[in-house]
């Protein structure tokens, strides 16, 4: 494995692992998952040398953040464990964002005590609360970092004007957006700003939720359940299209001897030694697969490919509906 750095201080494997897919998420949103599989892909991880897990209270809710304080028990020293806050819920479901300071502190409490560790290492507002001034909910996270109950301070999928403000109050070790090469809008402005203010970046979804694998060759191969039959990306009038882009990943990764997704991860790493991605995976032959891109290089001819195949804004439909578009880049 190799590492990097986000933020000025918090050093991570150049690739971690989403945890979202092993548990909580949906009804088996990408799949059924395997509780004793799942942590043993994270056992795996770890002897690969990975040291960024990523998870989040609203995954279950609960159920995720138990799941990977299970497998990391015994485990911990080394690992940087990230989790999220930032929604109300109750026992009938979903009630929207909440970033008050009450709920903050509500739920690192929470987190803490369902992963089994005394320090959140990384902590990220999930989705920005219009209704809370940004300082405020940064404000009530430094209080959790000089209780020593968080190291080090993240936001997600949040605008320009929202990370500048955020990172004026304390600093802001890393920005967690979708970013691949079937979602490259961070490029425009989002990138650029964090790197100027010394915020690492961490891709979610890199490999397109699966479709830059290569493996998805028709809707028809995925289960009736599965969210992503609505996913705008993979609706009838747009996968096909969406394809083509898969076509020049394939073909570089038969040059090179390489998985798919090793290439669209490695494209990734190309972008700068800032960027630290987090491929979910819930099996160890996934993971495994997804790690050993960090030793795949790729020549200026095969960035150039993959720029024409799969420019800004090339890729046919939305990535999310109307309601989830409606909470990113506040």
């Amino acid at each position: 494995m190799k590492y990097r750095m986000l933020g000025d201080s918090l050093k991570v494997s150049a690739l971690g692992l989403g945890c979202m897919p092993m548990a909580g998420v949906g009804n088996n949103m990408y799949g059924v998952a395997s509780e004793a599989e799942s942590i043993a892909t994270i056992h795996r991880a770890i002897d690969l040398g990975v040291t960024l897990f990523d998870t989040a209270e609203i995954y279950g809710p609960h159920l995720n953040e138990q799941l990977v304080g299970k497998a990391i028990s015994g485990r911990r020293d080394g690992l940087v464990i990230a989790t999220k806050f930032g929604f109300r819920f109750d026992e009938s479901g979903f009630r929207g964002v909440d970033s008050s300071p009450g709920n903050i502190r509500r739920a690192c409490e929470g987190s803490l005590r369902r992963l089994g560790i005394e320090t959140i290492d990384l902590y990220y507002q999930h989705r920005v609360d219009p209704s809370v001034p940004i300082e405020d909910t940064v404000g009530a996270m430094a209080e959790l970092v000089k209780e020593g109950k968080v190291r080090h301070l993240g936001l997600s999928e949040a605008g320009p004007e929202t990370i500048r403000r955020a990172a004026a109050v304390h600093p802001i070790a890393a920005l967690q957006s979708e970013y691949s090469l079937w979602e490259r809008d961070v490029e425009e402005e989002i990138l650029p700003l964090c790197r100027s203010l010394g915020i690492g970046f961490v891709p979610y979804s890199p490999l397109g939720r699966g479709f830059l694998t290569g493996q998805i060759k028709a809707r028809s191969d995925l289960p009736e359940d599965d969210y992503r039959l609505n996913d705008p990306r993979y609706s009838e009038e747009n996968f096909g299209q969406n394809l083509k882009m898969v076509d020049a990943v394939k073909a570089i990764a038969g040059r090179h001897g390489v998985s798919p997704a090793q290439v669209a991860l490695a494209w990734l790493l190309a972008q700068g030694d800032d960027v630290v991605p987090i491929p979910g995976s819930k099996r160890r032959a996934t993971l495994e697969d997804s790690m050993a891109a960090v030793d795949v290089t790729l020549d200026r001819e095969d960035l150039a490919a993959l720029d024409a195949a799969a420019p800004r804004g090339g890729t046919s439909g939305p990535r999310y509906g109307e309601r989830m578009m409606a909470m990113v880049r506040i």
